[in-house]
C-alpha cells in the first residue's frame, strides 16, 4: 500500500475518522486497539505471510526487556542481551542476507572447483520481509535501552506492539526511539488545529517532492541513463547523476514528511529525519542531515560500543569505517552497497583526520599566527562553499555505486563521464528545470520555508483546502500510470 496512491489515502482516511471517532466516543484504549489492527492490517496488505514475524518479534523482544530488568546477576543479563540481539539479527539475517550469503558462497565454490556457480531455487529466500530493517533496529533498540538502564520497561504489551507496528513509520521508517514513541501512546490523544494543518502541510510537500520532483526525474532522465549509459553525453550522464542525488532525496525525504504529517494527523509526533543534507559542508555534516535517525541508530547502537572516539586516531578509523560498511550492507545484500559504505567511510576519516591536524596547528599556537583554524576558514564564504560543492559531489560519486547494480556497470558510467562530451538532446528545459528546483530547493533560507509552513497553517480551513485541492490537481497532472514505488521501500 504506497503512500503515493489513491488506495493509501482511503485507507488513511478511514483509520483517521475511525481513530477519533473511538477517542471521542470510547476513550484511548480501544484506540489502541484499533491502531494496532489496522497497522497489521497495512502490513499484511505487503504480505500476510510474515505478520507472525513481526508480532512474533515483538513479543519475544518484549518479555526478554522485562526478564533482563527483573535479573540482578550481570551474566544472566548480558545472556539475555545476546539472546535479544542474536534473534533479531537472525532474522534480519536470514530473511535479507542469505541469498547473499549463498550466491557468495557458489561463486567461492566455483572459483576454487572450476564448475559453474549456481544456486537451486529451493534454497533461496522468494521475498523478504517489507521494512525488515526498520522494525528491527527499533525493537532491538527498546531491548539495548532497557539493558543499559537508559529505560525502564515498559508495563504495556499493547502499547509496545503498536510502537513497533505503527503503520506511518512501519515499512520505511524514520527509526522511531522507544523513549520517543512509546511515552505518546500513554498519553490522552488530542490534536490541535495547528498540529492538523501541520500534518496537511506535511503530506502535500511529501507527495509534491515524490511525484511531481522523485517520479519525475527518475523516469526521464535518472533510470533511462544507468540503464544505458553508452547511449548518453557525459553531460548527459552526469545529470543523469546529479538527478539520482535529488531523486533519492526528494524519494526519501518526501517519504518521510509524508510519514511525520500522517502521524500527526493521528496525535503522534516522529522526529526530523533530513535537514538539507547536500548543504553539508563535509561528510560529517552530511550524516548529520541525511536519514537522521539512522545515523544516530548506528553511531548509538554501533560507532559508540565499539569504542567511538575514545581511544587511538587508528582506533577511532577503524570504528568509523565498520560503522560504514555496516550501514551500507544495512540498506542491502550486495557489494555495491558495501563499497557505497567503504567510501563514507573512508570519507568520514579523511574529515576527522583533516580536522585534527587543524586542531593541533592551532593548539600549537600555528593557528593565531596564521589565522587558518578551521572555524575561521570555514567562516569565509567562497571557502565554505567550495567545501560544500566538493562534499556533493563526493556525495554523488558514491551514489553511483548504491544505484547501480553492478560495478561494471559503475565503471560505465565514469568512463562515459570521463569522454567529456557535451550534446544534450535528452536534456529538454522542463527536465532541467526539475533538477534545478530539487537541487536548488537545499539553499532556501529555512526561514522562507517556515513561514509558508506558518501562513498555510495559520489559514482559514477553505483556504488550506483550496491551496491542497490545487495541489492534488498538480500531483494528478504529474503522476505516472502506475504508481512509483519509494526507493526505500527495498530496504
Amino acid at each position: 500500500m504506497l503512500f503515493n496512491t489513491l488506495r493509501y489515502a482511503e485507507f488513511f482516511a478511514a483509520v483517521f475518522v475511525g481513530s477519533w471517532a473511538l477517542v471521542r466516543y470510547a476513550g484511548a484504549w480501544p484506540r489502541l486497539v484499533f491502531l494496532l489492527l489496522v497497522s497489521y492490517g497495512f502490513y499484511a496488505a505487503w504480505d500476510w505471510r510474515y505478520l507472525p514475524l513481526i508480532f512474533a518479534s515483538s513479543t519475544v523482544d518484549f518479555l526478554l526487556a522485562r526478564a533482563i530488568a527483573r535479573e540482578e546477576r550481570p551474566r544472566a543479563r548480558r545472556a539475555m542481551l545476546i539472546a535479544t540481539v542474536a534473534l533479531n539479527l537472525g532474522f534480519l539475517g536470514f530473511f535479507k542476507y542469505w541469498n547473499f550469503a549463498l550466491e557468495n558462497a557458489a561463486a567461492l565454490r566455483a572459483l576454487l572447483t572450476g564448475e559453474p556457480a549456481s544456486v537451486g531455487h529451493a534454497f533461496r529466500v522468494l521475498l523478504p520481509p517489507v521494512g525488515i530493517s526498520f522494525f528491527t533496529f527499533e525493537s532491538m533498540s527498546y531491548v539495548v535501552d532497557v539493558y543499559r538502564g537508559e529505560l525502564p520497561p515498559h508495563k504495556s504489551y499493547l502499547r509496545y506492539l503498536l510502537f513497533v507496528a505503527f503503520f506511518p513509520h512501519l515499512v520505511a521508517g524514520p527509526i522511531v526511539r522507544p523513549r520517543d514513541l512509546l511515552p505518546q501512546f500513554e498519553r490522552a490523544p488530542s490534536l490541535t488545529l495547528e498540529e492538523g494543518g501541520e500534518g496537511l502541510f506535511l503530506v502535500a510537500i511529501g507527495l509534491v517532492k515524490k511525484v511531481v520532483l522523485s517520479d519525475q526525474l527518475a523516469l526521464n532522465l535518472v533510470d533511462r541513463v544507468f540503464e544505458r549509459p553508452e547511449n548518453y553525453s557525459a553531460l548527459e550522464v552526469l545529470a543523469g547523476v546529479y538527478g539520482y542525488a535529488a531523486q533519492i532525496y526528494c524519494d526519501f525525504s518526501g517519504y518521510t514528511d509524508i510519514a511525520i504529517g500522517s502521524a500527526l494527523l493521528l496525535g503522534v509526533r516522529f522526529p526530523k529525519n533530513f535537514d538539507a543534507p547536500y548543504k553539508a559542508h563535509n561528510l560529517a555534516d552530511f550524516w548529520r542531515r541525511w536519514h537522521i535517525s539512522l545515523s544516530t541508530w548506528l553511531r548509538d547502537y554501533l560507532y559508540i560500543p565499539l569504542g567511538g572516539n575514545r581511544g587511538s586516531e587508528l582506533a577511532t578509523y577503524r570504528n568509523l569505517m565498520i560503522t560504514m560498511l555496516l550501514g551500507g550492507l544495512w540498506h542491502g545484500a550486495s557489494w555495491n552497497f558495501v563499497f557505497w559504505g567503504f567510501l563514507h567511510g573512508l570519507g568520514l576519516a579523511v574529515t576527522r583526520a583533516f580536522q585534527r591536524a587543524v586542531q593541533r596547528r592551532r593548539s600549537a599556537g600555528e593557528g593565531e599566527r596564521g589565522g587558518a583554524t578551521a572555524s575561521s576558514l570555514l567562516s569565509r564564504v567562497p571557502l565554505r562553499a567550495l567545501c560544500v560543492l566538493l562534499t556533493f559531489h563526493y556525495v554523488c560519486f558514491a551514489w553511483i555505486f548504491f544505484r547501480v547494480p553492478t560495478f561494471s556497470q559503475a565503471v560505465l558510467i565514469l568512463r562515459q563521464i570521463g569522454t567529456l562530451t557535451t550534446f544534450h538532446p535528452n536534456l529538454p528545459p522542463v527536465l532541467v528545470a526539475l533538477l534545478g528546483v530539487a537541487l536548488l530547493s537545499h539553499y532556501v533560507p529555512e526561514r522562507l520555508y517556515e513561514r509558508a509552513r506558518g501562513a498555510f497553517i495559520a489559514a482559514p480551513a477553505p483556504v488550506q483546502g483550496a491551496l491542497l485541492f490545487l495541489v492534488a490537481i498538480g500531483l494528478h497532472e504529474a503522476a505516472s500510470a502506475a504508481a512509483v514505488p519509494f526507493v526505500y521501500f527495498q530496504f
